[in-house]
């Protein structure tokens, strides 16, 4: 069938038949016309290739430099100050234009300097992929590049390999692939032959080996049946593409508000404008009424202010090993109700350990940090452990450094706990034979020379081991073996199966001869327990998570018994949870009522579960107005990862994949330090709630005394430049102090915000509201009272309005403090840049009013002391009235 043809063979090249896995061999082989022995001719590999395209993953355009630029150009505000700019070059106030502009420039290069990492999840995956490939063309086994796999090739693999291209896999010699970060299975995959029906979850294909995976032990080949996006790998990566990241709360809220502000500046601008001019004023004064108005409207300090509280965040992040991606994921963990999370490598360690024996002395639980006793020569309790260590090809080095299976390592780990080595005991025994592990026996013995004879060490499933004993051990010797008792073993094997752990049973026997069948006649010894323990941080930082109010799901590709058992080690369970689902009973999303969604967010734990209904179950969260955080380290997280409000990776143990498509890298791989980013994510958004409060106050009292001015048929008491002035110094330093604050101490122990709470609420644009009549109030008192009583002139008595406004916003922060706390020692008074903001701030105050450039330019002049007496004194007002607010009680 692959002889070479002198002109082109008729009709398309035959494809990979659907569900291979179901399918035996041979027909696999005939669906893809093609001998295994033989495999495709380089003719036929070429024009398959043709048609198949090359064994690559679809690249996704980077994102640019210039995209990220541009970006930064994008928000309502930016908007709203470039119309400002707009306004005041339109009337020839270009000093004032080119300030706002440089506003805009400033902030927009903080934000593309600290955001300048572009998204690289499909290089990522690509990596991935190997170089080159062992296939059999033309009947000879030649090395071909790995791009050039077409369906139909014929590749062989061996201990070592990375998997190029899905394999239905036609030979398997003791074959193991590690699929962790496929399917997150923690331990390897034994790989078969035989086919599985065509309903096995991805998992459960035993006899297929997937793109990117890794071959840990034993050799085999395999027919390719898909290729580049076809593979598993691409479909992954294909899920990446679709899973856009969500917008993080922040930016939704921060675009809510500047609609807000673009209304509140059209609204007043066009009502103080209409009735002024209605009123009879002249029309050239409503104008420049107008531009005072548009930027006293627009907070120019938001933008960068908030950038800058952000990357200050993500710095103070990194610190506690935490890198961010994007600056507004920041504050998104602050926000976030549930936490989604795989199982290896996030809450266990990802590596197995033995955790229960049963011997005959009796039954014991192994504490992680436990320094057990050894037994005592001859005993049977340690014929077991020397069993563990002997019937092992795994080697424990120094410094606990090991080479070999997770479960045999386990093993070897054990012994040594017990005082047992096994590079000691071999020297004593020398090993003389070995019958390696056989998946259809499911046992795996080593022969040993001992005292004139030789000993059998046999591990194996417990069923295969039971099988072949016909004695076990006791404390007064071995005893022939009952029925009775053999149901009691299995019993205890199966009591640990169902608690999801991985069970071993330990045999061994004496004999003259090394040459006898090795799972003949043996001795059972004792029972292992083997599990990939959970990490000795999770359970503290769940809890923690639990008392902030948030709510932690499992959702893990292992079985429902390994990681039922995990969650409730960590305390994972909710008292209202169901049990654990696998991934078979859940329904698309689409297809499922109210009533069966609600069921769903009941359950703690989700296995065996696939990425795309990863995807599902986010989805199903975001539907229902929850902030989902979601936590991976493998290929299979990462479209999750892209589609949460959040994706958490982690640093150490997790893909370049995981790492790449997340928005948080956890560097020391820690759950705990989740719990610690909530809580600088909560502090945060706070902080951002009280500078906004702080800067829209002083933003709209800027308003009011203008407006008011204008109305009143008063000269104007602050004019266009000296706002901007204002609005960028005096606002802006003080306003990053408080963006700046450690917050207060107990953040944690309140429930999340709402989703659908604004960034301000009601309450806070009544405080807003409150606070800028107070300053309005003092500013126009002190303008009015310079010409009235003092006998200054209009544009004396500016420099008074100009510097009671200016201290009045600078005292007026410590106004920002909580409700209730101490007025003397709070969150802004032990804030150290709160008081270096202030004494900046009020030397560039000093300067605007007594530096001869910077007043001219300003329109300002040093005003007699009595007259900054007034200015001074009346600042104090706001100050003095918030503190008494802050300090009455709510009214209902």
């Amino acid at each position: 069938m692959n002889e070479t043809s002198p002109g082109p063979p008729p009709g398309p090249p035959p494809g990979p038949p659907p569900e291979p896995h179901s399918l035996a061999p041979a027909d696999v082989a005939r669906a893809l016309d093609v001998d295994p022995a033989v495999g495709l001719t380089g003719a036929e590999a070429a024009r398959r290739r043709r048609v198949h395209g090359p064994n690559e993953l679809r690249r996704r355009p980077t994102r640019s430099l210039a995209a990220i630029l541009v970006d930064q150009f994008k928000s309502l505000i930016t908007v709203l100050l470039g119309s400002a700019a707009m306004l005041s070059a339109a009337f020839g106030h270009w000093t004032e234009a080119g300030a706002i502009l440089a506003v805009i420039v400033i902030n927009a290069l903080i934000g593309f300097f600290t955001e300048w990492r572009a998204v690289r999840s499909m290089e990522a995956l690509r990596s991935l992929t190997v170089h080159s490939a062992r296939v059999r063309r033309d009947g000879e086994v030649i090395e071909v590049p790995a791009r050039a796999l077409v369906p139909g090739d014929v590749v062989l693999i061996e201990g070592g390999d990375v998997v190029a291209a899905d394999l239905r896999l036609i030979e398997a010699s003791k074959l193991q692939c590690d699929e962790s970060v496929m399917t997150g299975e923690s331990l390897p995959v034994a790989k078969q032959v035989a086919p599985v029906p065509a309903a096995t979850a991805l998992a459960d294909r035993v006899d297929m080996a997937f793109q990117g995976t890794a071959v840990t032990r034993g050799s085999g080949a395999g027919l390719v049946v898909a290729t580049g996006m076809g593979s598993e790998l691409g479909r992954i990566a294909a899920l990446v593409e679709e899973a856009e990241p969500e917008r993080t709360p922040l930016e939704r809220r921060i675009e809510a508000l500047s609609r807000q502000l673009v209304w509140l500046t059209l609204g007043l601008a066009a009502v103080i404008a209409a009735s002024g001019i209605a009123a009879g004023k002249p029309v050239l004064l409503m104008l420049e009424t107008a531009i005072a108005l548009a930027v006293a409207a627009v907070p120019e300090g938001l933008p960068m202010v908030t950038t800058l509280v952000l990357a200050r965040g993500m710095w103070r992040m990194a610190r506690r090993n935490a890198l961010i991606e994007r600056l507004s994921a920041v504050e998104t963990l602050g926000a976030t109700t549930v936490i989604l999370t795989d199982k290896t490598g996030t809450l266990t360690e990802n590596r197995m350990a033995a955790t229960r024996l049963h011997l005959p002395s009796g039954d014991r639980t192994l504490e992680p940090d436990g320094e057990p006793e050894p037994f005592a020569e001859g005993t049977a309790d340690r014929r077991a452990l020397e069993v563990a260590a002997l019937c092992n090809n795994a080697t424990l080095g120094q410094n606990d450094v090991a080479t070999g299976d997770p479960t045999e390592l386990a093993l070897l780990r054990l012994a040594k706990r017990f005082g047992l080595d096994r590079g000691e005991l071999v020297g004593a025994w020398p090993e003389v034979r070995e019958d390696a592990f056989d998946s259809d026996q499911k046992m795996m013995a080593t022969v040993h020379a001992v005292d004139g004879g030789f000993l059998y060490a046999v591990k194996g499933a417990p069923e295969a081991v039971l099988a072949a004993v016909v004695a076990v051990a006791g404390a007064e010797g071995d005893r022939p073996v009952s029925g009775d008792r053999l149901d009691a073993w299995r019993s205890r094997a199966e009591a640990l199966a169902d608690k999801g752990l991985r069970v071993l049973a330990l045999a061994s026997k004496r004999s003259g001869s090394a040459g006898e069948p090795a799972y003949a006649g043996l001795t059972l010894l004792g029972l292992v327990g083997l599990e990939d323990p959970p990490r000795g941080d999770v359970a503290p930082a769940i809890a923690a998570c639990k008392e902030a109010g948030i709510r932690v799901v499992m959702v893990t590709g292992d079985h429902a018994a390994t990681a039922g058992q995990i969650a409730e080690h960590v305390g994972l369970p909710e008292p209202d949870s169901l049990p654990a689902l696998e991934g078979s009973a859940i329904a698309r999303l689409d297809e499922l009522s109210a009533e069966q969604r609600r069921e769903l967010m009941r359950r703690a734990v989700f296995a065996r579960v696939s990425p795309a209904q990863k995807l599902d179950l986010i989805r199903l969260y975001q539907e229902a107005g929850e902030i989902v955080a979601m936590t991976g380290d493998g290929v299979n997280d990462a479209p999750a990862l892209r589609k949460a409000d959040i994706g958490v990776a982690m640093g150490q143990r997790g893909s370049q994949v995981a790492r790449e498509a997340a928005d948080m890298v956890l560097r020391d791989d820690a759950f705990a330090s989740i719990a610690a980013a909530v809580e600088h994510g909560r502090v945060i958004f706070a902080n951002i709630r009280k500078f906004l409060i702080y800067l829209l106050s002083c933003n709209l009292s800027e308003i009011l005394v203008v407006g008011i001015a204008a109305l009143a048929d008063l000269p104007l008491p602050l004019l266009p430049l000296q706002i901007l002035y204002l609005n960028l110094v005096t606002d802006v330093f003080p306003a990053f102090a408080l963006g700046a604050g450690e917050g207060e101490r107990d953040v944690m122990s309140r429930p999340p915000r709402s989703p659908r709470e604004p960034i301000l609420a009601r309450r806070h644009w009544l405080a807003i509201a409150g606070h800028s009549t107070v300053l309005t109030a003092a500013t126009l008192t002190a303008f009015l009272s310079a010409v009235w009583w003092l006998g200054l002139s209009a544009s004396d008595a500016v420099t008074v309005s100009f510097v009671t406004l200016a201290l009045g916003q600078l005292w007026h922060v410590f106004n920002m403090r909580d409700r209730g706390s101490s007025p003397v020692v709070n969150e802004i008074t032990r804030n150290p840049y709160v008081w270096a903001a202030l004494a900046l701030c009020i030397g560039l105050v000093a300067i605007a009013v007594y530096a001869p450039p910077l007043a001219g330019v300003l329109a300002l002049a040093p005003p007699p002391m009595p007259a900054m007496t007034l200015a001074i004194g009346l600042s104090l007002v706001p100050w003095a009235v918030g503190q008494v607010a802050k300090s009455a009680p709510r009214l209902p």
